[in-house]
């Protein structure tokens, strides 16, 4: 009945009242007090007590309250199960933002947690704490975008939104899951592009503004000067020379991405392609000074590829070494085609060398060393980027080793 719940409710709260008027009245008889007086005045003590008692609400249903409890205690297990599938970090935190449980790529990211610590013994940002506690206190899904620079950068969206248990009862525990998902790959693409726009519209920009000037200086001071007219012609033709070649290495690139996934399965013997690619590049090392060396293994060195495709390759890596390291007059080309062991091209020169620093970063579209020493030899400053494109579909890599001072090597490895 709901008045015998409601006593049973008063008397557990007010229990130590109740013991401590309960072994004063055994003193008060031990001391040789009356027992019907000290009878008496324990029966008012009792009734005060629980007549004054502040009724509590949630005392009535506590066998309920605590089967629910240990139903959703006990659904931890499978929950934990399945989030150790998932392959984003994820974490179930208790009402006061404890640390329940941790699946691989919460460890993974953010190191082992201990099970039971608060969730700031980890995680330090005000923002993902801030939002930890609103989501507790409105029980509502909450989401923000959080970076971190070290060891790595790295950009996650992480959510935050309560558990429902599905039995629409109340309890009086609740789960709450934290989850974060990594978009430093996103944004680092969304970073290319626009740096790729920029970038080309930037090259492009120069070339058109130089052809402007000259056509309006033809148009109006020299336009009676044929000796003036013929040098900005042939500046002019230089100009859409660089732009024609900046096109063509941009819709060469565009190419590339769109079949990047499709690996090449025909088989290309590397010995008469180097061969080939010396012979069309003479001219160029001939005007500046510099001999190709091959030395090429007895017999065949086959790969899988597209013959045009590395044609281009080492077009690049050749031409490059010798625009670049003429100073050392002589660039080596080694293939190696030992048993057991991957196809090497090394493209070796002379040069000057390229500082350290610089080397990461060579394979990034309209990256330069130097920008004036790359315009003055008709650099676009995409070659090496469509040498990565190309050899990243081979399924290649391309190692570039580089000593100021003692000249370059590039090695394509298949």
């Amino acid at each position: 009945m709901p008045w015998t719940r409601s006593l049973i409710a008063r008397i557990r709260q007010e229990r130590p009242v109740l013991l401590m008027s309960l072994l004063i009245a055994l003193i008060a008889l031990a001391a040789g007090v009356n027992g019907w007086a000290v009878l008496g005045l324990w029966v008012a003590l009792i009734i005060t007590a629980l007549w004054h008692a502040t009724p509590v609400a949630n005392e009535v249903p506590l066998e309920p309250v605590g089967e629910d409890v240990e139903a959703a205690r006990s659904l931890l297990p499978e929950v934990s199960a399945t989030l150790a599938a998932l392959d984003i970090p994820v974490m179930v935190l208790s009402g006061d933002a404890s640390v329940l449980y941790q699946n691989r790529a919460a460890e993974k990211a953010f190191g082992e947690m201990t099970i039971g610590a608060h969730i700031s013994a980890r995680l330090r940002s005000p923002g993902i704490l801030d939002m930890m506690r609103e989501t507790i206190a409105t029980n509502a899904p909450n989401q923000i975008e959080h970076s971190e620079r070290l060891p790595s950068e790295r950009v996650y969206i992480v959510r935050s939104a309560p558990v429902d248990l599905g039995d629409g009862q109340p309890t009086s525990e609740r789960f709450f899951v934290l989850s974060f998902r990594d978009i430093s790959e996103v944004r680092r693409i969304d970073r290319m592009r626009s740096d790729f726009v920029a970038n080309a519209s930037h090259e492009l920009r120069t070339p058109l503004a130089s052809l402007r000037g000259f056509i309006e200086t033809i148009q109006g001071p020299a336009k009676n000067d044929p000796r003036a007219q013929e040098r900005f012609l042939g500046i002019m033709l230089d100009q859409a020379t660089r732009m024609s070649r900046l096109v063509d290495d941009l819709l060469s690139l565009s190419r590339l991405e769109l079949k990047s996934h499709i690996a090449p399965d025909e088989k290309v013997d590397l010995v008469p392609l180097l061969g080939h690619v010396k012979d069309s590049l003479m001219p160029l090392a001939n005007d500046v000074g510099v001999e190709i060396a091959l030395h090429l293994p007895d017999g065949k060195a086959e790969v899988l590829g597209d013959r045009d495709e590395l044609v281009q390759v080492f077009e690049n890596l050749m031409e490059n070494a010798c625009k670049y390291g003429q100073e050392g007059k002589t660039v080596d080309v080694f293939l190696r085609n030992n048993q057991g062991q991957p196809v090497e091209v090394t493209i070796v020169d002379q040069g000057p060398g390229i500082p350290a620093e610089h080397v990461p970063r060579l394979t990034e579209r309209f990256y330069r060393v130097s920008i004036e020493d790359s315009r003055s030899k008709k650099g676009t400053g995409l070659g090496l980027a469509i040498v990565k494109h190309i050899l990243t579909r081979h399924r290649a890599r391309l190692i570039v080793k580089s000593e100021v001072g003692t000249g370059t090597r590039f090695t394509v490895r298949f």
